[in-house]
């Protein structure tokens, strides 16, 4: 008896094998072409940063009381970076310090990826740093003082004085930002721009009143290292824990700010920004919904691995005069190598918000160590 292929198909199964063989091949070769073309890089790294501290200030209800010091882990961060597709660059941070299951526990900080084909256009896409303020884009291992100024902590959303979770500068969103018109000289150019629109809630948070923070800046190099400009902003924060039968919480707050500074970062460096915000506190209704803040700080190579810091840091939480804060600080750094920095710090205060331990000075050792 004879068989036909519909009734033996042993040759139909080996084809089809065959087939599906061949199949996987393709899409191996196309995910190796795929894989060649793109030429992905990746960096791993990170940097500690370790504190010791001691106050004399006196604590109010209990004049007199000082600080014995303490020890603190200011800063633990890992991350990686690299490139894929030439063009496109990557950043992936963690920071690991504080107590687990909080906003100040271990948590993704910034997560995007940039396209960078044209110096003139560049589109960023994630979480990553505001674009308000010249001193907030900065690593502190670069700030030279033993912390922001109160500018930047307080109205450039380091920690952000409208009750906003920790969110260190930072929100997701997207931007495009660029660089125009290069000097014929040293190159250099003359003018950048930058506009971002994000949710608004900080990081690591979703949108919650479908409104886009609207921030931008625009500035000018007329030389090389320095940048003169300007910054705006028009947002608004919603209060995640807002409960209606608590009167002393708000539901939402705008965040109406504008800022102008200038930088100049070379072996000298010199910076200086003034902060205009309005905008209420989501813990305090009764809290004044006007404050502003500004700094100067100055930075001198005094040898070749040890630089001087000094900084005049302002802060009036309602714009008045009564409460104003003004930090006079003075920091020493020495750079072992490029990955090592032990930095001396020192503070006088003046806190016109307290009536009890209204000037009080602080000194601080930290170590900055990088990988």
């Amino acid at each position: 008896m004879a068989f036909g292929a519909a009734e033996y198909p042993y040759d139909a199964v080996m084809d089809a094998d065959s087939v599906q063989g061949a199949i996987s091949d393709a899409q191996d070769k196309r995910m190796k072409s795929l894989l060649k073309k793109a030429d992905p890089s990746i960096k791993f790294g990170g940097y500690v940063v370790g504190k010791y501290s001691v106050s004399d200030r006196s604590v109010p209800n209990k004049a007199g009381e000082e600080s014995n010091g303490g020890f603190d882990l200011r800063f633990v961060r890992l991350y990686l970076n690299g490139y894929c597709f030439q063009d496109f660059y990557y950043r992936l941070q963690m920071e690991v310090n504080d107590a687990p299951g909080t906003d100040k526990g271990p948590r993704v900080v910034d997560a995007f990826v940039e396209w960078q084909k044209f110096d003139f256009a560049q589109i960023k896409l994630g979480q990553f740093k505001r674009s308000f303020g010249f001193e907030n884009p900065y690593s502190p291992l670069a700030v030279g003082m033993g912390t922001y100024s109160q500018a930047t902590m307080k109205l450039e959303s380091i920690a952000d004085r409208n009750g906003e979770h920790k969110s260190s500068g930072r929100d997701l969103g997207v931007q495009i930002q660029g660089d125009l018109f290069p000097s014929r000289g040293d190159g250099h150019k003359w003018l950048h721009y930058q506009l971002g629109f994000f949710n608004g809630q900080g990081i690591n948070h979703t949108d919650k009143d479908n409104f886009k923070d609207l921030i931008g800046g625009l500035w000018i190099s007329p030389v090389k290292n320095l940048a003169i400009g300007g910054f705006g902003w028009n947002g608004k924060y919603t209060n995640e824990n807002y409960d209606p039968a608590n009167p002393k919480l708000l539901r939402t707050v705008s965040r109406k700010r504008w800022g102008a500074g200038m930088k100049y970062e070379s072996d000298w460096a010199i910076r200086g920004e003034y902060v205009s915000s309005v905008g209420g506190v989501i813990t305090n209704a009764a809290a004044p919904d006007r404050s502003n803040a500004w700094y100067a700080t100055l930075g001198v190579p005094v040898m070749k691995d040890l630089k001087v810091y000094t900084r005049w840091d302002c802060y009036r939480d309602a714009k008045t005069w009564s409460s104003l804060k003004t930090v006079y600080g003075l920091s020493a750094n020495y750079f072992l190598g490029k990955n090592l920095i032990f930095q001396a710090n020192y503070s006088y205060t003046d806190d016109r918000n307290v009536s009890v331990g209204r000037h009080y000075n602080t000194f601080d050792i930290q170590v900055y160590a990088r990988f």
